[in-house]
Order: structure tokens, then sequence, then C-alpha cells
């Protein structure tokens, strides 16, 4: 056996929690920030009620159930409970529009579902459905009014508490545990299926990357919904024992600075979003806000010096504990993993898609930086480059346990993705002589140069925002052109241009000349095929996915 965790039935999610509550009864599992912690022994005690409740209502094995909710203790309760028998969970991400919402748990024929009171005015607008009950997540009681009352009273089940856990079927390895709607950034949603063994072995994978034991604390901050926090940030903490803590808030800077104080956390999953503004916010302006440090700060050898010294600060910031900081979802600006190596701040680069449960490989506290790489390949899973060019560079493919199942009623896009066990993951890249995976963009955002060379936006797109004053970028072609579409940092720009002082079409001619002196200063850095031909002012924010992700096809003429 590859993964070395004894006392393991088997690959699921079941023997998962079964046997951490063996090892951790005691432990604290989840809690909100200041509040009393469940331990493993009262969660589980949850997990069996919520069973029970369910079984009761009708809920049978393979039956899709819902989740609609921001994050909190009981998502992992109805989580684990539904699974626990075999029934299929359906996380919905919170930010989805309601009619996302309503077409998720039409095409899942989910029959029941667990909404936060936050949400219920969305299911409330819902018509149509198979829905028969719904339960409220907050408090774990079924919502009276959207209760098909009928249907309840013809089951008339009554099921022995005390034996319970003896009277239903467990699930298989290979049985579907979730089916999860991406969001994606290229339109409509798919519904992705992984199965018990996808969810298992992923969350298993990954204890070569960072040690976790039962006294660690996690802070969660990214949606649950998202597979990427609920692989990393809920499902690894139970397999290992810990405790993870949830925000009752938006976590705005000031929310998170008051997080980190009260839970010191030891651990924290992230986008890069949230990382690239603490460095473009906090720290960068420190060390050029006059003449002598801007001089300091560009000698290598000085500003590695300052850079230790900020990255001491930074961890004292997030609490003074922290040793694990795994950012995933979208690629990391280079620059801004730069200022982490030099700062020696314990962060992890994760790639992965929900398609592959999703971890597929990420860089390991210890190892030696490789500023760019997305890591090695977790344990238990293969990439190979297919169809590469003389520099290697080619679709990344992977094989491990965790690549899923297939989307759901859709064999033709299945088939698009798989070839025999490989799946195709429609991202370009390259690994070098060590096997470090190096990643280069998504085939589908790929532009054609004018000789035909390979041009990766994302890539110009990083040299871009490095310039203090841009919030985000995009780079589009246009009549064979290549453009790119700024959204500016206003609150920065005010300052800059002292905007309260002078009429808008001064601040508008400043603002361009700015935008064409960062154009010009862009293109010095980039190959002449890749050059940008003009910079537009994006005014209003981009449109993003759930991990911060532009959504281009809205941007695409």
């Amino acid at each position: 056996m590859i993964y070395p965790y004894e006392n393991l039935e088997n690959f699921t999610l079941p023997a998962l929690l079964n046997r951490s509550v063996e090892l951790y009864k005691d432990a604290s599992v989840f809690s909100k920030v200041a509040q009393e912690p469940m331990t493993y022994e009262e969660f589980y005690q949850k997990v069996k009620d919520m069973i029970l409740l369910l079984k009761e209502n009708g809920i049978s094995k393979g039956d899709k159930v819902a989740l609609l909710s921001e994050n909190m203790p009981n998502w992992g309760v109805a989580y684990f409970a539904v699974t626990y028998f075999g029934g299929v969970i359906v996380p919905i991400l919170p930010d989805f529009h309601p009619s996302d919402v309503h077409h998720i748990i039409r095409h899942s024929e989910a029959k029941a579902m667990f909404v936060s009171k936050k949400h219920l005015q969305t299911i409330e607008e819902l018509e149509n459905s198979e829905l028969k009950f719904v339960i409220k997540l907050d408090d774990l009681t079924l919502v009276d009014e959207m209760t098909n009352h009928s249907y309840i009273q013809k089951l008339g089940k009554k099921l022995e508490k005390m034996n319970l856990l003896k009277q239903i079927s467990k699930p298989q390895e290979d049985d579907m545990a979730a089916l999860l709607y991406t969001s994606g950034t290229t339109g409509h949603s798919k519904g992705v299926m992984l199965s018990h063994k996808n969810l298992v072995t992923n969350a298993m994978s990954a204890y070569k990357n960072v040690t976790i034991t039962h006294e660690d604390v996690f802070l969660s901050i990214l949606p649950l919904a998202h597979t990427l926090e609920c692989t990393v940030g809920m499902i690894i903490p139970v397999l290992h024992g810990s405790h993870v803590v949830y925000i009752d808030k938006t976590p705005t800077p000031n929310v998170l600075i008051k997080a980190f104080s009260i839970v010191k956390p030891t651990m924290m999953l992230s986008v890069p979003l949230i990382i690239e503004k603490i460095y473009k916010n906090k720290v960068l302006p420190k060390f050029t806000n006059s003449f002598v440090m801007r001089t300091l700060y560009s000698i290598p050898f000085v500003r590695k010096q300052l850079n230790k010294v900020a990255g001491k600060k930074l961890i004292e910031t997030f609490g003074g504990r922290l040793r694990f900081f795994g950012i995933g979802g979208a690629p990391l600006s280079g620059y801004v993993e730069k200022f982490l190596a030099e700062a020696n701040f314990p962060y992890i680069i994760g790639y992965g898609l929900t398609e592959t449960s999703p971890l597929i490989s990420g860089t390991r506290i210890g190892d030696k930086v490789r500023i760019g790489s997305a890591g090695l390949p977790m344990v238990g899973v293969e990439i190979k480059i297919k169809d590469p060019n003389e520099e290697g560079e080619g679709e990344i493919i992977v094989k491990s346990p965790s690549v899923m199942l297939g989307y759901y009623k859709d064999e033709k896009q299945t088939a698009e993705v798989m070839e025999d066990d490989w799946f195709l993951t429609g991202d370009l890249g390259y690994l070098d002589e060590d096997g470090y995976l190096f990643i280069s963009g998504r085939s589908k955002n790929m532009i054609l140069g004018p000789s035909g060379e390979n041009i990766y936006p994302e890539q110009i797109e990083s040299l871009i925002n490095e310039h203090e004053t841009v919030a985000d970028s995009l780079v589009v072609q246009i009549d064979g052109k290549l453009v790119a579409r700024i959204h500016l940092d206003y609150e920065l720009i005010d300052k800059m241009f002292k905007a309260h002082n002078e009429p808008d079409a001064v601040v508008k001619q400043k603002i361009e000349e700015h935008l064409e002196t960062m154009r010009q200063e862009t293109n010095e850095k980039l190959a002449s095929y890749s050059k940008i031909t003009k910079f537009i002012e994006q005014i209003e924010p981009f449109v993003k996915t759930p991990t911060k992700k532009i959504k281009r096809y809205l941007y695409m003429q």
C-alpha cells in the first residue's frame, strides 16, 4: 500500500470517518471563530442523527442530496451523513446565480436538500424539481413549508437509533460520493462525478507534501463547495484528526486579521489573489515608498534580507504559528512567489482540477524552490505530456485513482477528455529533468502568433499584474492583434493623481498616459511576437469564478 494510513478498512468516506473517530474522538474537529468546537465523537453523533433523519424520510443509496450554504461546522455533518450510507452529495457554490442553482437541483434530480438560512430564498423560488424535503443547515431541522408532508407520511419509517449503523448498507469504493457542478471559465457547467475512492485516495496523497497532525488548526476561508477546499480543507484535516475553524463573515482583510489573532492557525488554504493582494498592498509599499528604499530594494542581496524580515512579520500577522499556506485554484504570479521564497514563507503550490478530486501535483515543504513550478506528482499520480513539441511542451494528461467517474448524463463529453485511463486536462505544460511540472496555460486560451508561435495570455498577464496600480488584467486577441484589458486599483490611482482635486478630463488623460507607459514597460520584457498593441481601461471589475479566475469567454470578441 502506497498510503501510510493503518486501520483504514477501505477507500471510502465512512471508513475514513470511522478511523478518525476511533483515533481522535476527544479532539476538536469543527468550529466557528471564538466558538466552542465539536469533538470528533460529538461530530460522529450528529452524523448518525442526520443519517436517521435522511433514511426515515426516504433517502436511499444512490439518491442525490443537494447542499447550498456558506461554510459552517454543519456543512461537514451534511457531507459525511449523506455519503455514509451511499447517498450522493451535490455541493453547490453559494455565489452561483439562483437560476444556476435551480438548474443544478433539477439536473441532478436531487430528492432532498440542505440549505442555510441565508440561502433559503433561493430555494423558495424553485419550481419543477424532485425535492421532497429541505433541511435548514444552521440547526439541522426540516423546513416545514418546504417539506412534502404527504410523501413523508406515506413512508411511515421509524428506525432504531441504537442499531442504525448496522441496518444501513455502506458504499463501495467505486460508488459515486459527490456530484460537483463546475463554474468553469468556458460557459455552462458540467456535473463531475467523484467516487469515494477518488476523494479518499486524493486526501491521502498529500502526506509527502506536508506533515499534518491532530494538533494542527486549519483556518478555512474558501468555499467548501469547491473541490479544493472540500478535499484539502475538510477531508484531509478529518483524516489527520485536525481542527478546522470557519469564519462567520466575508473574509475581508480586517475580518481575517482578527481571525488570525484568535485562531492562530497552523494551516491555511488560499487562492493566489489573497496573498498577491497582501504583498502588493501591505508589503511592497513599505519597500517602494521612498527613493532610498526603492534603490535598496533593487539590490538583490539587500532585497533578500528585507524580504526575510517581511516574511517573519507576515507570519506574525497570520497568528505566529503558520507552517503551511497552500495556494491553488489559479496560477500564482512569479514576482509574488519570488517574494514568498525569499521570505522563507511556508507556502505550497498545488495544481489540480475538479475532475481529479482535485490534486494532481504540488510543491513540498523543505524542497528547493523552483519558481513557477507546480511541483511533483502527488503520491499515486502519473503525469505525461501528450504530443510534446521540440521544447517538450504539450498537453498535460493524468492517470490516478483520483480521476473522476465521468460527467453526469454526458457520455460524449466524458469520452472527449478520457483516453483509456488517462484524463486530458486541457492544460499545456512540460516536465523538467527532475519531473517537476511547469504549466504554460490553458490550451483553449492559447493564442497563435503571426508566425505560428504559441502565446500564453496568462504569462503576459502575470507580467502586467506586477505593476502596483493593476488590480487585474486580461489579454485577448482582437483583429489579429494582442490587446490587454486593465482593471486598475482606483484607490491607489486616486492618491497618485490627486483625483479629488482634478477635473475628470485631466484624470482620464493621466490614466491613459499611465496605461501607455505600463504597456511600453511590459513590452520591453516580451518577445516581439507577443507584444501588446494597446492597454484598454476596464472600469468595471472582471466577472470571476469562485476561485477568482476571470471568466474569459465573457470578454472574447
